[in-house]
């Protein structure tokens, strides 16, 4: 849940040499010699941190190992360290590690490389922690994350409860590699209906015994935030087979009974509005639900609301309303296109394509028939 790095010189050099044997090679005027860089400092009695080393070129044959008090053994750095996730070499420290600071050393062939020192904190409480990725508006989905590290927890079953919620929430068991007591959610939907205010949050264990507590803070968009009335565009309208950025706001036209795509852009969208979005209207058969679409649109642009409506079949030509509502009712959009009737009210023009031609093919073939039949009559 945390990253922190620290990076502290290593030892000095004299001469522009570094004094730690050779290994490492002449440095460099104006570098840095190799120091040690640690992912997940301050560790808590049984976390781990990521170790690596920064600015030393390993020579072949050269093994390096980081040694400190607090480590059970010392922390072997070789070959890839590939169960941190890319946060250099895993060093656990153990549950009954003491908090204060306590040296550590990387060494090559027994010769330091580089120092540093590991702070471990005192054990904290179990706690719960509520992401809402920015503000927490009614209908947002929020991220959950519970961290039991402390003695004598052992528990596997947890349970988030809050009235914000639609319904308690399970916790799944994370087992990351720096914490292996933390269990979290993601994507809890919070209620539509939330007023302003803070609602408690808290874990229960598979007794039904609460374990941490916390509160989510409520503020609806109010004048001057930007998803208050965000900046919209649309509605606009695409055929079948087309994309949300060649959407036509004006003069599109659709035969009826086929099935159009709308599209509605918003740089600040309400939370929430992904899962209730739609664009009514009297020439549609069921109100269109617009969805986000992370694939049509791109990194760098305004969100994309995007779905289809099938046009009705019996409507007769002319000019119908679109309306999208957005931001809870503060916006409120309405496009227009033209809707007319394919060939004999309706029926697709590639079926009357082909009775005409199969038309015009027997009329082709009665003319030579006849005058044939004449012939024969006369010989």
């Amino acid at each position: 849940m945390r990253t922190r790095w620290q990076r502290v010189v290593a030892v000095g050099t004299v001469g522009g040499v570094l004094s730690c044997g050779g290994l490492a090679g002449p440095a460099v005027a104006g570098e840095d010699p190799p120091s040690i860089s640690q992912a997940y400092a301050d560790p808590r009695p049984g976390e781990a941190i990521g170790i690596d080393l920064v600015g030393y070129e390993r020579k072949p044959g050269v093994r390096l190992v980081a040694e400190s008090p607090v480590f059970a053994a010392p922390i072997r750095m070789d070959g890839p360290a590939g169960d941190t996730g890319g946060f250099g070499y895993k060093a656990p420290i153990p549950a009954s590690a003491e908090p204060g600071s306590y040296p550590l050393v990387v060494k090559a062939r027994g010769k330091v490389l580089a120092r540093d020192t590991i702070v471990v904190e005192p054990p904290r409480r179990p706690s719960v922690e509520v992401d809402t990725g920015g503000a927490g508006r009614p209908g947002i989905k929020v991220n959950v994350f519970f961290d039991d590290l402390y003695p004598g927890e052992t528990g596997r079953s947890f349970t988030a409860r809050s009235t914000a919620f639609s319904s308690p929430v399970r916790l799944a068991h994370d087992k990351g590699w720096n914490n292996v007591r933390t269990f979290n959610a993601f994507e809890v939907p919070l209620r539509q209906t939330l007023k302003d205010g803070a609602y408690p949050v808290w874990v229960t264990d598979g007794d039904g015994r609460r374990r941490a507590e916390t509160r989510l803070r409520i503020r609806s968009a109010r004048p001057g935030d930007d998803d208050y009335l965000g900046r919209a565009k649309g509605p606009a309208f695409t055929g079948e087979g087309g994309h949300p950025f060649e959407a036509r706001t004006e003069g599109f036209t659709i035969v009826a009974g086929r099935k159009v795509y709308v599209s509605w852009q918003d740089a600040h969208p309400d939370p929430g509005e992904e899962e209730r979005m739609t664009a009514t209207s009297p020439a549609f058969q069921a109100p269109a639900r617009l969805k986000s679409d992370l694939v049509k649109g791109h990194e760098a642009d305004d969100p994309v609301f995007w779905g289809p409506a099938r046009i009705r079949p019996d409507l007769d030509p002319g000019t119908y309303p679109v309306t999208v509502v957005s931001h809870r009712g503060r916006v409120r959009r309405t496009g227009y296109l033209v809707v007319t009737q394919g060939p004999r009210h309706g029926l697709p023009a590639a079926v009357w394509a082909a009775a005409g031609a199969g038309a015009a093919a027997l009329g082709a073939a009665a003319v030579w028939l006849i005058p044939g039949r004449r012939r024969t009559a006369r010989s």
